[in-house]
């Protein structure tokens, strides 16, 4: 999530910027690649990250493109972006192309194919964005025609399917003409899931010098300026934490992690809350220097069950389910009806694999319950 933030954020700066021990995963590949076909330059450097080079990142040359089209007398040069199943770079990236003269086809997985998409293709056309769908309605494949700017302004969506919707826009509204003033509206009266990640997004615009902020009810506000370049460590991914923290707590085993942030957007932070209902311990020791720590899960004797509230660390529930699976007592996970618009049908796959495991679980509303 962050890595697919600071290179988009990057990619929309003033200067070049220097990521460095990012995430390297099909994902973000998958978003270097699609920042590069709208003109940014994405190149490996060595660094000291233990899983690969950091990245540094040139910025998309938006005058120049914009009067290499002028020159072309309204030509669009055509490009393709392949998502595969990343969710960041189906979401964030058209709201970039925007901004870039062309015709930008998004187009990824089959399995990507049935991801609701409406809410991104809409608040495009609300911005003045002329957008070509190529298959199922608010479903990907779909075109961007970039015009090179965007007016921004005033402007309702429907996120209560994904906060990425959110996300998508905060993320380069300070190159709209007038900033966004953006504010989520649900017929049924759904709130925004995974919340913290909204929270990330305007904690990193606000690290590249944006002016960006959260007001109530569910409403955003960035205001139109430059996007500063940025040179960072990369916080490790604490999501990914979670099958290893799983293990010590099934198992009565330790598991410590080094370099684990004091203070973070993450959802993955929860684990400090989850893992203890579990019975097991965690302990987060501060190390030299104030900003990281080791955490150290100890599982316990018997796992017991659980009732949790999910809705704003989703990410985490496959994880969290696995534990259940292995508890004393049946358990209950809520507030993550969201999943079944992932990649796949994230509660129906538990479901499913639970059950073929010889587990006890099944579908509730809004979440699981797992025996």
């Amino acid at each position: 999530s962050l890595t697919c933030r600071w290179l988009v954020l990057a990619a929309a700066a003033q200067a070049p910027s220097r990521l460095r021990a990012p995430l390297r995963s099909r994902d973000t590949e998958l978003m270097a690649q699609a920042l590069r076909e709208l003109g940014a330059g994405v190149e490996d450097a060595p660094g000291q990250g233990d899983f690969g080079d950091d990245w540094v990142v040139t910025p998309i040359p938006f005058e120049q493109l914009r009067r290499t089209a002028a020159d072309r007398g309204g030509e669009l040069p055509e490009r393709r972006i392949d998502c595969g199943l990343a969710g960041t770079v189906m979401r964030f990236v058209p709201a970039l192309a925007a901004l870039v003269p062309g015709r930008t086809v998004f187009d990824g997985d089959a399995a990507a194919l049935r991801r609701p998409m409406g809410p991104v293709i809409e608040a495009l056309r609300g911005l003045g964005t002329e957008v070509q769908e190529l298959g199922e309605p608010g479903r990907l494949p779909f075109a961007v025609i970039g015009r090179a700017a965007v007016p921004g302004g005033e402007l309702s969506i429907d996120a209560s399917v994904s906060s990425q919707f959110v996300s998508a826009l905060l993320l380069v509204a300070a190159r709209f003409d007038r900033g966004l003033r953006l504010r989520h509206d649900s017929p049924g009266g759904e709130g925004v899931p995974s919340m913290p990640h909204v929270e990330m997004t305007l904690e990193s615009l606000r690290r590249s010098g944006v002016a960006a902020e959260a007001a109530r009810p569910a409403s955003w506000s960035v205001s139109p300026g430059p996007i500063g370049a940025v040179d960072l460590a990369v916080e490790q991914d604490l999501s990914n934490a979670g099958p290893f923290l799983a293990a010590a707590v099934v198992t009565g085993g330790t598991v410590s992690i080094p370099r684990w942030p004091l203070r973070t957007t993450q959802g993955g932070a929860r684990w400090r809350e989850i893992l203890p209902s579990f019975g097991a311990s965690a302990e987060l020791a501060e190390d030299r220097g104030g900003e990281l720590g080791t955490f150290t899960v100890t599982g316990p004797r018997a796992v017991r069950g659980v009732d949790l509230d999910l809705s704003e660390a989703g990410e985490l529930a496959p994880t969290v389910a696995a534990i259940c699976a292995t508890a004393d007592s049946p358990s209950v996970l809520r507030g993550i009806a969201h999943l079944r618009g992932h990649e796949t049908d994230r509660l129906a796959a538990l479901v499913a694999e639970i059950r073929r495991l010889g587990g006890r679980a099944q579908e509730t509303v809004d979440g699981l319950r797992i025996e």
